[in-house]
């Protein structure tokens, strides 16, 4: 089996490349009403194992709210099937919200996120909270049957504190908020490698979710969380 894709392999031409597959994948969905197949003529790392999540926003006036997401955790397909799949079903399978309409296309921009392997965590609060960094990485929770995951983004545009972000998680897995003090859940650590359209249909950037960060907190009088 080929070696999964890590994020840090992949360059700005070939993350455009993810976003402009995603937006295809969910138009011919709208056309066919089902998948598109595998492109040909793409950077050969796209048809390698890999983990990726597509999210769809509402784009109106410059700013942004959640549509959809939903993604592999696990590199289960090559890399541009999963982002083929995973952007059909942000677009019309993601519970919190009613399957898309063919109108919202142009009103709408898509990200990819293209994860690195599953890291642990230390089983002791002190250590979980100091083996992350926001701005670089998203957290998986997970206890038994139970798992919840938030990518790097949303501590970011949250502007979450760690110990937050943690809490966050846990909620997500359907946990109780303090669970990552508890040494039977298991916490880990990835990294993500993002691209997202500026507008709808638009330039494709990567993100810079550290700096977006640093700037958010700047901009509201907040200091950086300080490590512990």
């Amino acid at each position: 089996m080929d070696k999964p894709v890590d994020p840090d392999e992949l360059d700005d031409a070939t993350g455009e490349q993810l976003v402009r597959v995603a937006r295809r994948s969910v138009e011919h969905y709208f056309e066919r009403k089902e998948l598109m197949p595998t492109p040909e003529g793409l950077p050969q790392v796209v048809y390698r194992p890999g983990a990726a999540f597509v999210t769809i926003e509402t784009y109106e006036g410059g700013s942004r709210s959640l549509r959809g997401c939903i993604g592999f955790i696990e590199p289960v397909r090559p890399l541009v099937r999963s982002v083929i799949e995973v952007a059909v079903e942000a677009a019309f399978n993601d519970p919190r919200f009613l399957p898309m309409e063919r109108g919202e296309l142009d009103t709408v921009t898509f990200e990819v996120s293209v994860l690195s392997s599953l890291e642990e965590a230390p089983r002791t609060a002190e250590g979980r909270l100091s083996f992350f960094k926001i701005g670089r990485d998203g957290l998986v929770v997970e206890r038994g049957l139970y798992r919840g995951l938030l990518l790097p983004e949303v501590p970011v545009e949250n502007l979450w504190d760690p110990e937050t972000f943690l809490s966050e998680t846990c909620i997500k897995a359907g946990l109780w908020p303090d669970c990552w003090r508890d040494e039977r859940v298991k916490v880990y650590r990835f990294r993500t490698a993002t691209w997202r359209e500026e507008a709808p249909k638009g330039a494709v950037r990567r993100r810079d979710l550290a700096a977006e960060y640093a700037e958010a907190l700047r901009a509201r009088g907040l200091a950086p969380p300080q490590s512990t």
